[in-house]
């Protein structure tokens, strides 16, 4: 058995293990009332995507998490290089990050909704919003960890300023702007939850909130089900590229 095998039997190891878990404690030990066991939701999931309507709520969270997502990404990683190669541009940018990044984007959903109402504006301000510092830090912190011993051999060799940024620099960045970009679609989804909680027709959060208005315990948990799969999905991508990345760019010492 490979490598990429035994991965694989241990996840799924892990998985079985967490819904056997869940089975005895909703059987025997919490009331299967409010805490319903893995078949009941089970069946319930089916239901749902019978009739569209975890495909429909499912899909227009996802569409708001990647629209925002990618709009913060393609915001923060220029401005995260720009900080981390520039130092005026990091004196003159820095306060306005570390500022902003402790003001939490579930803090502005009122703000949201009064700039751009309940429609998608809100939801995708909130996203952006919630991505763009993450990816700036970690993609400045990229710039500024690249082996000095690089440049100076590219510098060595006659390259120019922009091909020390475009083939050393850059390249060796990745891996930290993937790593931002991999935290920024965590909070993302714990973003778009409240947003949808408080100011949206459709989505997952909503669907959480209409199944709590009318005690469907099981929808509920369909889905959450849905998020940390979405997520899950999304997170082993961003594992897959910084390994790659990591390994092809690794610091020279």
């Amino acid at each position: 058995m490979g490598k990429a095998s035994r991965g694989v039997g241990i996840y799924l190891l892990g998985f079985a293990s967490l819904f056997a878990i869940w089975h005895v404690a909703a059987t025997w030990i919490l009331n299967s009332v409010l805490f319903p066991p893995p078949w009941k939701v089970f069946l319930k999931a089916i239901e749902l995507a019978e009739d569209g309507t975890l495909w429909e709520q499912a899909s227009a969270s996802l569409g708001r998490i990647a629209t925002g997502f990618t709009g913060g990404s393609l915001l923060g990683i220029p401005l995260g290089l720009a900080i981390g190669s520039f130092p005026i541009v990091r004196r003159l940018l820095e306060p306005y990050t570390e500022f902003l990044r402790f003001i939490p984007a579930t803090a502005l959903i009122t703000v949201a909704v009064i700039w751009f109402g309940i429609g998608e504006g809100s939801k995708i301000f909130l996203i952006v919003y919630t991505t763009i510092f993450i990816v700036i830090i970690n993609t400045a912190a990229g710039v500024s960890a690249v082996a000095p011993n690089k440049i100076r051999a590219a510098r060595s060799l006659g390259a120019s300023r922009t091909q020390v940024f475009l083939f050393v620099a850059f390249p060796a960045t990745v891996p930290y702007i993937l790593t931002g970009m991999r935290l920024a679609m965590a909070n993302s989804f714990v973003t778009i939850v409240a947003a949808e909680l408080v100011a949206a027709n459709n989505g997952l959060g909503r669907m959480i909130w209409d199944s709590r208005m009318y005690m469907l315990v099981d929808q509920i948990f369909v889905a959450l089900l849905v998020l940390g799969l979405l997520g899950f999905t999304a997170d082993r991508l961003f594992r897959w590229g910084i390994y790659t990345f990591a390994g092809r760019f690794s610091p020279v010492t």
